[in-house]
């Protein structure tokens, strides 16, 4: 099984196989492979003839296979890609087809929303023969390091800051974050390390404002800088819901609350166990000596409290807004 960037990479040194199976919950991984070969693998003199795109609903194994031990007409490949392969029944009759493949034939099977039984027949064979890909989903802990690697490999570097930010704004959607990226790799400088300042300029996240800044006041037990932001979130609903202020919240205050009981400390230790960046520790060794455990359990009581009320439950009239504020004070105090 190769991972993401080897594919990658040989794709781009024109390193062909004849069948690649790209298959798991994350779609951006799956989509960019499979945009990228029907994109570049074969010349637009050769799409005509040579390139064939199917879909899961509306084609079957044998149709497949069929299409597969075709011939390239005055070419050197012919791609065949079989999109929403999910869909395909009995696809693990392609053993038959795993036991020959065609050399001049790369097929392309983009299977998503679920990984198949890497134990059955044709995907060992496939492992074997040609190209497996398991995409697995990206959790939002891990989002600022694939923000960090993705804009590593387009030539800049992020402050962990501004990873941070970014990561709180954009959610795990990597389609939107790689989106966003791209528009700022385009905007700056190669080999530029890019900032809280470039986020707010080119993104219009503010660097003074936002989810990231808020938990660091919190972690101070800045009553003015909270408060400051938490109205700011307020006037500004349709950005900052309530609900995206209490996830983020929940996960801060866990980690939190796990640091206490970590009988290691050391800032490698700390940053590998609350899975955060290893700048970030030491905010979190001094937001514990504010935050006792017994007020740790606490605050994550609260944070249940209020999300069961900004779904409407005990809540008959408070906004957003006057709800958020409520929640911050209630922490701080």
């Amino acid at each position: 099984m190769m991972t993401f960037e080897q594919i990658q990479a040989n794709l781009k040194k024109k390193i062909y196989h004849p069948v690649y199976l790209f298959m798991g919950e994350e779609s951006y991984f799956i989509d960019k492979l499979t945009d990228y070969m029907v994109e570049n693998v074969l010349p637009e003199n050769e799409k005509g003839f040579n390139e064939t795109i199917l879909y899961g609903r509306d084609v079957d194994v044998e149709s497949i296979i069929s299409i597969a031990r075709r011939y390239p007409m005055m070419a050197t490949y012919q791609l065949v890609v079989v999109k929403e392969a999910q869909n395909v029944k009995n696809l693990e009759l392609l053993a038959t087809y795993m036991e020959n493949p065609l050399e001049s034939t790369i097929l392309v099977l983009n299977y998503k929303q679920k990984s198949i039984d890497k134990r059955k027949k044709f995907v060992k064979m496939i492992d074997q023969k040609g190209v497996l890909l398991e995409s697995k989903k990206i959790y939002d802990n891990q989002i600022p390091s694939w923000i960090s690697k993705y804009l590593s490999f387009n030539g800049c570097t992020i402050t962990p800051q501004a990873a941070m930010m970014l990561a709180e704004y954009l959610g795990s959607d990597l389609s939107k974050v790689a989106n966003e990226l791209d528009k700022l790799v385009i905007l700056v400088e190669k080999g530029t390390q890019i900032t809280a300042d470039h986020i707010e300029k080119n993104i219009g996240i503010s660097k003074d404002f936002n989810i990231f800044e808020l938990q660091n006041a919190l972690g101070e037990k800045n009553i003015l800088k909270c408060n400051r932001i938490i109205n700011y979130f307020g006037a500004n609903g349709n950005s900052h819901p309530i609900q995206r202020t209490v996830s983020s919240l929940y996960f801060y205050f866990s980690k939190l609350l796990k640091y206490h009981f970590l009988k290691n400390k050391s800032n490698n230790f700390v940053a590998s166990a609350l899975q955060i960046n290893p700048y970030f520790v030491d905010s979190y060794k001094k937001a514990a000596t504010i935050y006792t455990p017994k007020k740790l359990v606490e605050i994550i009581g609260l944070l249940r409290e209020f999300d069961m009320k900004s779904k409407g439950f005990g809540n008959v009239s408070a906004t957003s807004a006057d709800l958020q504020r409520e929640l911050i004070f209630k922490i701080l105090h």
